[in-house]
């Protein structure tokens, strides 16, 4: 029995070891994000915004950017915590060999504002949530 609890912990870490979000998979300067946006395709929908490059590095990288205007800072990190990790399980789904800047779409920063509280729209916004408008965004690229 203790063999078996622990070839499953084994199987879950090598797992999610494969999934890896490694510093090498950040866009973590300025001259980074700028050169995604000059020469990026954008992509929107409701919730999110996403410019994309190619890259020569063969593998994906991901920058992430929320605004002031989102929240305050808790809310703004819930967000990319959020959007990282969408990011980081879905590395096999995406196109490699790009860097993709992800943001939070103006739209819905506007449209919770004026609804109700910021921090209660983005406490009731789930992973799963973001992780299927991560992904739709990439569906309608095919």
């Amino acid at each position: 029995m203790v063999s078996s609890e622990y070839s499953t912990h084994q199987l879950t870490i090598t797992k999610n070891m494969q999934f890896s979000f490694s510093k090498e998979k950040r866009l973590v300067n300025n001259k980074q994000f700028k050169a995604v946006l000059a020469r990026g395709l954008r992509l929107s929908n409701g919730l999110l915004t996403l410019y994309m490059a190619e890259n020569d590095c063969g593998y994906s990288r991901l920058g992430v950017s929320v605004s002031k205007s989102c929240g305050n800072a808790v809310v703004r990190n819930r967000l990319k915590r959020l959007l990282r990790e969408a990011f980081r399980q879905s590395q096999d789904r995406i196109p490699a060999g790009f860097d993709y800047l992800l943001m939070i779409s103006p739209q819905w920063a506007k449209k919770t504002d004026e609804a109700q509280s910021k921090k209660d729209a983005v406490r009731q916004l789930t992973f799963e949530q973001v992780k299927d408008s991560f992904l739709a965004l990439f569906r309608g690229l095919k």
